[in-house]
């Protein structure tokens, strides 16, 4: 009710509380909370926000800020009065405007977001949250991982978490990485991950009724990939028994099955090799086998819907689940075939090729007598069988849950055993739209990556579209493992592969890998395909059938690749005029194009690019008298070239100066972004370039269309007045970006390198 003016000069003096609160009656007055939130963040955070300039709401950025200081400690509220209120809770007024939450080191503040009293601020973050990152982290116990179950099961499958982030893991704990992985891909067992039992999801009973249980093939993605990994029941550090002592001795009387499953899954980890689990299609335990061990499924074992659905309609008659499934205990006298000890006497103990198969044989035998004594006793497919007193409190079958969009895990190395599991989820993860993989020393492990994206690519529901790889070294040329890609996964949109280093060490492929280069590459939806070669040859023979493929691409890149002679480079630019007509920015990096000035030439003629880049190729190394002054006169006359982009060619301050003729009066040019930085400009070439520009839009009328000038890292600082001149002539006409860089100090790192 107050007077705008009066409360325009009450804002200052409330406390982040109240001026929240009155923020929609400011609103209303004509009034902005702007200033005070940024004078807060100035006060509070004392730090300049990276690209503050494009900041468009101080109060939001301020106070998702503030809810990840005060959620990982490192802000204290009673520090100034502004933050502190003891009538209202900081998590709970900040969490409206989270977006994006990042977790560190040991999952710091999980724990406190799932707690009772912090409720309403867990379905704040649901509603709000879009973005979840993980940094840093560290091996956890187990009762913080029941907490993170449960944060990913509220902010994931029932709130709007679109991607999930994880970054700089050097030694990744498994069971904590694949459970990350898993519950993105929209997977959850009550009884299988780590939730506590006593607090089952509200909301998974209000859903109950649209929730359906995972089809045979999703079952046996799911029990695959926990048996990939090992069993993510973990007992507390400090709990466990020594190998031969008494709660060991007891644990496997009580439960052989247990044992014998720990003991299989220690020996596949450990020596026998694990076949390609990525889309399979096939009983779970079949994936337990090594390459040689089939398994033999019983019939009555095969109808998995009919027994969920079954489970489905006696759980929905509970309300509640008080306790999970007991293990079905065999009769008593009913031998158990367990001859592990037995065959392992006979066998060599120094042939480690027939330790190797004993213990698979042994395996075979154990899954075999397991899956026979289920047939014969009523297990289900894992091995829980109610009792009769059990039947009105069965947990919940395992369902599929909403899944993130967008994948992305940076400087995570990832084992076999992560790549399968990866793999499997990836080839039903049908709301998948962006994957990532980045310097996660994958291998000979793509192999199970791709295997994944060629059973996705089965699905009609499928939404993937951008793929980016990027790693140290390569295992298999760039352009094959783009072929290998495309051939899996053909409708991608953006294809971007990034290798720092040729792998010196020729390994082999792994067994039964298919070769997709062999056939035709199918007709692809590629839009934009970014390419880094590790220093090897461009490979025409392999990437002009890709370009023949991508009959809708708008953008190409190509980084640091060799061109071995005139003819490879024609071909590639004839491929690109005929077969890829609707392709619009074209870019080259550090590619020596001294030697290709008539290619070059006939590039900057072509009606249909829209930018063409030519970063550090050398263009003027060489070159003679004529080659700029054409540059200028096929520019001039390209009415449909916007964007030119020049950086580290040795342009130097005459062929800045004559590059301004682009915009004369004559010229029909719609160049409207330049850029040539690292180009050893000067200030006083910068400076003649400015006037020259200037006298050219006179003699226009002031009518040009250029907008954007780049100067990063130039040689601006040798006279510092001169440089301030130019500068201050070219804002009056365009928009410049440029840096205060210290051209000596670069100069001497040069050589020092050298």
């Amino acid at each position: 009710a107050l007077p705008g003016q009066i409360l325009q000069g009450i804002l200052p003096l409330l406390n982040i509380y109240y001026l929240e609160r009155i923020e929609e009656t400011a609103v209303k007055k004509g009034l902005s909370t702007e200033p005070v939130w940024h004078k807060l963040w100035n006060d509070v955070m004392k730090i300049r926000p990276p690209k503050s300039e494009n900041i468009a709401s101080w109060r939001k950025k301020f106070l998702e800020t503030f809810f990840s200081n005060v959620l990982h400690g490192v802000l204290d509220v009673s520090s100034d009065q502004r933050l502190s209120d003891q009538r209202f809770s900081p998590l709970l007024l900040s969490s409206r405007h989270v977006t994006q939450l990042t977790i560190c080191n040991m999952l710091q503040g999980v724990a406190e977001l799932t707690a009772q009293p912090n409720q309403r601020v867990l379905e704040n973050l649901a509603g709000s949250l879009r973005t979840l990152k993980f940094r840093h982290l560290l091996t956890s116990d187990l009762s913080i991982r029941q907490s993170l179950s449960l944060l990913l099961h509220r902010l994931i499958h029932h709130g709007a978490v679109s991607q999930v982030s994880m970054c700089s893991w050097p030694v990744p704990d498994k069971i904590l990485l694949v459970l990350i992985l898993t519950m993105s891909a929209g997977f959850w067992h009550p009884g299988r991950t780590l939730v506590d039992q006593g607090r089952p999801c509200s909301l998974c009973r209000e859903e109950s009724g649209t929730q359906s249980p995972l089809t045979l093939e999703d079952d046996a993605l799911f029990r695959s990939n926990q048996l990939c990994c090992g069993s993510t029941q973990q007992s507390e550090p400090g709990q466990q028994s020594e190998p031969g002592q008494g709660g060991d001795r007891e644990t496997r009387k009580a439960d052989p099955d247990s044992h014998a499953s720990t003991e299989l899954s220690r020996s596949s980890s450990c020596t026998v090799k694990t076949p390609v689990l990525c889309g399979s299609r096939s009983h779970p335990l079949q994936n337990l086998a090594c390459p040689d061990v089939r398994y033999k499924v019983p019939p009555g074992h095969c109808n998995l819907k009919d027994s969920s659905s079954s489970l489905t309609e006696r759980c929905s008659a509970s309300p509640t689940f008080q306790k999970p499934y007991r293990r079905f205990k065999p009769p008593v006298g009913r031998k158990r075939r367990c001859p592990r000890r037995s065959r392992r006497a006979h066998a060599d103990p120094e042939d480690l090729y027939d330790f190797v198969f004993a213990v698979a044989r042994e395996e075979e035998e154990i899954a075999e007598s397991l899956y026979e004594s289920g047939a014969q006793e009523g297990e289900t497919i894992d091995g829980w069988a109610p009792s009769a007193a059990d039947t009105p409190s069965l947990e919940k079958p395992a369902c599929r849950f909403r899944s993130v969009s967008a994948l992305e895990l940076f400087s995570i190395p990832l084992t076999g055993d992560t790549c399968r599991t990866l793999g499997n989820l990836l080839s039903s993860w049908a709301s998948l739209e962006k994957l990532v993989l980045s310097y996660n020393g994958l291998g000979a492990n793509i192999f199970c990556i791709l295997s994944g994206l060629r059973a996705l690519s089965h699905r009609s529901d499928g939404s993937l579209q951008v793929v980016r790889v990027s790693d140290v070294f390569s295992h298999i040329a760039s352009v094959e493992l783009v072929w290998s890609i495309l051939s899996a996964y053909p409708r991608l949109h953006t294809l971007s592969i990034s290798f720092d280093l040729k792998n010196q060490l020729e390994g082999n492929r792994p067994e039964g890998h298919w070769s997709s280069l062999e056939a035709e590459i199918p007709e692809s939806c590629l839009e934009q395909l970014e390419i880094r070669f590790p220093r090897e040859a461009l490979q025409t023979s392999l990437l002009l059938p890709v370009l023949k493929a991508s009959k809708s691409l708008q953008q190409l890149s190509l980084d640091s690749a060799t061109v071995s002679c005139p003819l490879e480079f024609g071909l590639l630019l004839q491929t690109l005029k005929e077969c890829n007509p609707g392709l619009k920015r074209l870019s080259f990096h550090d590619v020596n194009l001294a030697d290709y000035q008539k290619e070059v030439l006939l590039l900057l003629q072509d009606p249909v690019l829209q930018e063409i880049t030519f970063s550090f190729c050398r263009l003027f190394e060489n070159c003679t008298p004529e080659f700029l002054s054409d540059i200028i006169t096929i520019v001039k006359s390209n009415s449909t070239l916007k964007s030119l982009k020049l950086p580290g060619n040795r342009l130097g301050n005459h062929r800045l100066v004559a590059l301004a003729d682009i915009f004369s009066a004559d010229s029909s040019s719609a160049i409207c972004q330049l850029d040539v930085s690292s180009n050893c400009i000067k200030p006083d070439g910068l400076l003649e370039f400015a006037k020259k520009l200037e006298s050219h839009i006179l003699q226009r009328g002031g009518q040009i269309k250029f907008t954007h000038l780049r100067l990063f890292q130039n040689w601006l600082d040798q006279d510092a007045a001169t440089a301030q001149e130019a500068l201050r002539r070219l804002k009056a006409v365009c928009s410049v970006v440029s840096n205060t860089w210290d051209s000596s100090q670069a100069f001497a790192d040069y050589i020092s390198v050298m």
